[in-house]
């Protein structure tokens, strides 16, 4: 999963025509620690789609844009609309994390 390491990025990114995933996180996070046990297997599942990933704390801005409260959470842009979020609360099990991707992918 390729790291996002500036807001120009992040804003051409969530521009694209296809839909691009995007894992907010930070380094603090045990939740986002969990998660990155399981991500890789739905990685590979989902292996058509670009993922990418932010530090929240990094972004704070975006963060307050597309209302990342929690961490980790998983957002679908494309044609810069915010698709899907799946929010912190219910990220926390392989099972939730494909279910939100079969729904909105």
């Amino acid at each position: 999963m390729e790291k996002i390491t500036t807001a120009d990025q992040f804003n051409q990114l969530i521009g694209s025509d296809k839909e691009v995933l995007i894992k907010f996180v930070t380094n603090w996070c045990p939740d986002c620690t969990r998660m990155d046990m399981f991500i890789g297997e739905i990685l590979e599942e989902y292996n058509d789609y670009q993922w990418y990933e932010i530090d929240k704390d990094d972004f704070p801005e975006i963060a307050e844009t597309y209302q990342v409260m929690g961490i980790p959470s998983i957002l679908i842009f494309k044609n810069n609309e915010k698709l899907g979020h799946l929010h912190s609360a219910n990220a926390k099990t392989p099972e939730e994390v494909r279910s939100f991707l079969s729904n909105h992918l």
